[in-house]
C-alpha cells in the first residue's frame, strides 16, 4: 500500500494534546482545561503538483479532512486499548472505539469550517493536527451522507459530549 500525502498543515499547534504513555493515553496538562481544537485556525497547504485537485471546493462550508498523526509514537501505536482521553474514569475500551489518532495507523478524520481558499491554501477552523501533519485526503462534508440521525453512543461518549459542549 502506497499512500501519497497531498498537502501539509500549518498551525501554531506544535504538540499533540493526546500521547501515549505508560500503556495508555494522556492528556498533556497544557491542553487538559481547554478545548482541544475548538477555535483554532489552520491552513491546508496542497502540492502544486495537484493542479486543478481544489477547483470547486470553495462552494462546501465543511471539508473532511482525512491527516496522518505523524508525531504519534511508537508506543502510540502499539496500543490496543486505552482509556479515553487518558481519564481513568472512563472505561478501559479498544482503540477502534476511540477517536485517539494513537492507533496502528494513525489515521485521523475531522470535519472542519472551510474559511477561504487562496490558491493551493485552504484556512479552516477545527482542524485537530499538529504543524507539519500530512495531509491524504479532502472530501466535502455532506450532512445528508455522513449524518445518521438514529445513531447511538456509548455512555462515556455522550458524559464527554455533554461534558464539552460537542467540542
Amino acid at each position: 500500500m502506497i499512500l501519497k500525502t497531498v498537502g501539509t498543515v500549518r498551525n501554531d499547534t506544535k504538540e499533540p494534546s493526546l500521547v501515549a504513555r505508560s500503556g495508555d493515553l494522556d492528556w498533556r496538562d497544557e491542553y487538559r482545561e481547554s478545548s482541544h481544537h475548538g477555535g483554532i485556525i489552520s491552513e491546508i497547504v496542497i502540492d502544486p503538483d495537484y493542479a486543478g485537485i481544489l477547483d470547486g471546493i470553495e462552494d462546501f462550508s465543511h471539508l473532511l479532512v482525512l491527516y496522518w498523526a505523524h508525531r504519534v509514537n511508537p508506543e502510540g501505536r502499539a496500543l490496543t486499548q486505552a482509556h479515553p482521553m487518558g481519564r481513568k474514569d472512563l472505561p478501559l475500551v479498544g482503540i477502534f472505539a476511540t477517536c485517539s489518532p494513537a492507533r496502528p495507523n494513525p489515521i485521523c478524520v475531522i470535519a472542519v469550517r472551510l474559511i477561504e481558499r487562496e490558491g493551493y491554501i485552504l484556512r479552516v477552523e477545527g482542524l485537530d493536527a499538529v504543524d507539519g501533519s500530512p495531509i491524504l485526503d479532502i472530501k466535502p462534508y455532506l450532512p445528508t451522507y455522513y449524518s445518521i440521525e438514529e445513531a447511538q453512543l456509548s455512555p462515556w461518549m455522550n458524559q464527554i459530549i455533554e461534558e464539552t459542549g460537542g467540542r
